[in-house]
């Protein structure tokens, strides 16, 4: 894919990874739209990122299919295709399943899971006729499950069971998809507050360079699935 002048739609993009990302886009001279759950945290990216003309503020709550058509309408209303789609918006609670309040299970469900179904239903036409991109953001915690994450675990299991099949699906019309699994990430996640103490993650840069590589590799080649983890967690 020749990315100058392609047009990207991130989901939770205001900060952290999704951040990180349109960030990496926008330097290969891309149109980047970010959402968020908010107007302000749409402003304040779109104010951050500073490259008003290539750039695109949403407010959509992703568990709500309607939020997604409407972010990806007028995402085609401004700049007439879509190429690239990153499902990233996610949440995470944590604690024994006993202890687990339902609300909680139910946001991530809603968010986590049904939101990267709701964002790829809205988008998959527009991918479609451009021959376009899908990617998922999951977790390492979509294959290694752990005390205190059962909601969690069982929500980033489902994205990368819902990336792969849906890989299979759409490939017939050369959309290609990718599930994405990171380890521990210097990002905002699970009210985290990035620091210098976060120096031994993967970092969201490091996220939108992959996403680079994946978009510029050759169209034959697809690493569907893809592991990421910080190369010395014993720092920390």
């Amino acid at each position: 894919m020749k990315l100058e002048g392609k047009v990207a739609y991130i989901t939770g993009g205001t900060k952290g990874i999704g951040y990180g990302i349109a960030e990496s886009l926008l330097a290969q001279g891309m149109k980047v739209a970010v959402s968020g759950r908010s107007q302000e945290s749409a402003d304040a990216a779109v104010k951050g990122l500073d490259n008003p003309d290539n750039v695109l503020g949403l407010v959509s709550d992703v568990s709500k299919l309607e939020d997604e058509k409407k972010a990806v309408a007028a995402i085609l209303d401004k700049w007439g295709h879509l190429d690239v789609v990153m499902a990233n918006a996610g949440v995470g609670h944590f604690a024994p399943i006993d202890e687990l309040e339902d609300e909680k299970w139910h946001q991530m469900i809603d968010t986590n899971l049904n939101g990267v179904y709701h964002t790829l239903k809205a988008s998959v036409d527009a991918l479609k006729k451009s021959e376009g991109y899908y990617m998922t953001l999951a977790s390492l915690a979509g294959t290694n499950f752990f005390p205190t994450a059962a909601g969690y675990n069982a929500t980033k299991f489902g994205v990368v069971g819902f990336t792969q099949a849906a890989m299979l699906d759409l490939r017939q019309y050369n959309i290609k998809v990718t599930t994405i699994m990171p380890g521990s990430v210097a990002s905002h996640f699970n009210n985290n507050e990035p620091s210098d103490k976060d120096a031994w993650k993967i970092q969201p840069e490091d996220i939108g360079k992959l996403v680079i590589d994946l978009l510029t590799m050759h169209p034959r080649t697809l690493p569907s699935k893809i592991e990421v983890r910080p190369t010395r967690p014993d720092l920390k």
